[in-house]
């Protein structure tokens, strides 16, 4: 025993003397390159290539490892059997109810595409030092380190690792919360030097509570989802990855719930753009560089918001070629807002600054709009938003009774009244929505009152315009401050309802 250890004590003052005198003879720059060189001789017999993918590169944060991070984090969370350890951290984050699940420290996680297994390890060491004090970073310093077999490396790693990454930013847009923004007076920035102001968007409007005929949300719903897969296409076409959509008809019936609802089925940012709070068409292209891909980009009551004058005037100098955009333009451009500016905006060079938007305009007189500005390639799909037919007033009685089906005879025969009046009555969702808001305890009552109400209004608009105006000045008096809601989608015809015809991909669908 004794022979051993002195042994031992022998080979570790021979190695305490090599080293000693490895240092001492040889430069840093040569003992780092004998250790790459050894390292590598080493590592040129394992079967795997290693990859790591930290926090931090430099000052600036990696999105790489964010993306692996949301990844790896939903794969834990929805198939944690399918992985190598049996410890995962489980987080909720503050405002939130979803609980997720993810990598925890220093442990492992095996994935599997196109049919190879790879190995993602997260490892967490503590940062010696602060090497730039002008930046805190982090005292722990994290990163994954990907593990792939030598032989699958040269057709699996590129694209992996893109499929991470988009996997990564779709969970992180479903998972976080959208933003509304606004543009400031004059262009003014924020604290963060945006010309943008944002609060969290709420909005609980869906397509399956939106009041509308179901056919006419399912081709919209469609329309959305082949544009949001698109990019393949509009890359291979030649073409900016936007779409314009103009939705119009008569105030309260759900335009502004409309967008709501495709900004939560996209999971899309929404930017109400205040063009009066636009002074030039300058300032509209810096608004337009400062938005975000995946976003809805809003301009609502289209008519009231630009004086579009300039066009009527200058037609005739143009021959009424309604394509030559840039010469309605009146020469102050750069105090105000012209046609030519917003045309631009959303179909000349700059609207390709980003991608995977979409421009709604909404307007409740579409006849005041220019040809130029609602033409396809601008304003792709045409929505009318059109009064309560059957199918969505069925849509509002769920969403604000309940009702889904009924037995009681009462009921019933209030329904097939329901059903009779509806159309001949040319009322909003609107209308109905106050209606059925202010009977929701008592279902029998708010059926009996809708009745009324579609049935008085049907009996109006079968008067001829004179004692109509005449019974609308009554109920306004009777109310005091109330506003009788009437007229049509467009025009002067105040009866006239709008076609329920829709615009999709340049051809025109009756719906």
């Amino acid at each position: 025993m004794k022979e051993l250890w002195t042994t031992m004590a022998s080979l570790m003052a021979i190695y305490a003397f090599s080293q000693t005198l490895f240092h001492t003879i040889l430069p840093p720059n040569i003992r780092f390159t004998l250790l790459k060189l050894f390292h590598h001789f080493f590592t040129s017999f394992s079967s795997y290539f290693y990859y790591d993918i930290t926090e931090i590169e430099g000052v600036n944060t990696n999105e790489l490892y964010n993306a692996v991070h949301l990844y790896l984090s939903s794969a834990a969370s929805s198939s944690c059997s399918a992985t190598s350890t049996n410890r995962l951290s489980v987080t909720r984050h503050l405002n939130s109810s979803n609980i997720t699940f993810g990598l925890s420290h220093n442990h492992r996680l095996t994935d599997e595409f196109n049919g190879v297994n790879l190995v993602w390890e997260h490892t967490v060491t503590t940062r010696q030092n602060q090497t730039f004090s002008w930046r805190q970073l982090p005292e722990e310093k994290r990163n994954f380190t990907l593990r792939v077999n030598k032989r699958d490396k040269h057709y699996i790693l590129e694209p992996y690792l893109k499929y991470i990454f988009e996997k990564g930013n779709e969970i992180k847009r479903k998972t976080e919360d959208r933003l509304l923004y606004t543009n400031s007076r004059g262009g003014s920035l924020d604290a963060r030097g945006q010309p943008w102001e944002s609060v969290p968007f709420k909005h609980p409007s869906t397509f399956e509570t939106l009041a509308m005929d179901p056919d006419k949300k399912n081709e919209i719903m469609l329309d959305l989802t082949d544009f949001a897969n698109g990019e393949a296409f509009y890359k291979r076409a030649g073409r900016a990855w936007k779409r314009g959509y103009l939705l119009y008809g008569p105030p309260g019936t759900g335009k502004s719930s409309m967008i709501a609802a495709m900004a939560n089925y996209l999971g899309y940012d929404v930017y109400d753009l205040e063009l009066t709070e636009v002074q030039s068409n300058l300032e509209l292209r810096k608004l337009l560089m400062k938005t975000s891909s995946k976003s809805i980009i809003v301009i609502e009551d289209i008519d009231c918001s630009i004086d579009l004058a300039n066009r009527k005037e200058m037609s005739s100098l143009c021959n009424n070629n309604l394509d030559h955009d840039v010469a309605t333009d009146t020469g102050n451009n750069d105090n105000s807002v012209t046609l030519s500016g917003l045309l631009n905006f959303t179909d000349g060079l700059w609207s390709s600054c980003g991608s995977e938007r979409i421009f709604v305009f909404t307007t409740n007189h579409i006849e005041k709009l220019d040809p130029a500005l609602v033409r396809s390639g601008r304003m792709d799909v045409h929505v009318c938003m059109s009064y309560c037919s059957f199918e969505s007033l069925k849509i509002l009685l769920k969403n604000y009774l309940g009702f889904m089906s009924t037995n009681d005879d009462v009921e019933t025969e209030e329904l097939r009244r329901l059903e009779e009046v509806v159309e001949a009555a040319e009322i909003t969702p609107a209308d109905v929505s106050e209606v059925l808001i202010r009977n929701r305890k008592d279902k029998p009552k708010a059926l009996r009152e809708l009745v009324e109400t579609l049935s008085r209004k049907a009996e109006e608009n079968k008067m001829p315009r004179r004692q109509k105006a005449e019974v609308e000045e009554v109920e306004k008096r009777e109310l005091g401050n109330g506003t009788v809601v009437g007229g049509g989608c467009a025009g002067e015809d105040g009866g006239r309802r709008c076609s329920r015809d829709m615009i999709l991909h340049g051809k025109k669908m009756t719906i």
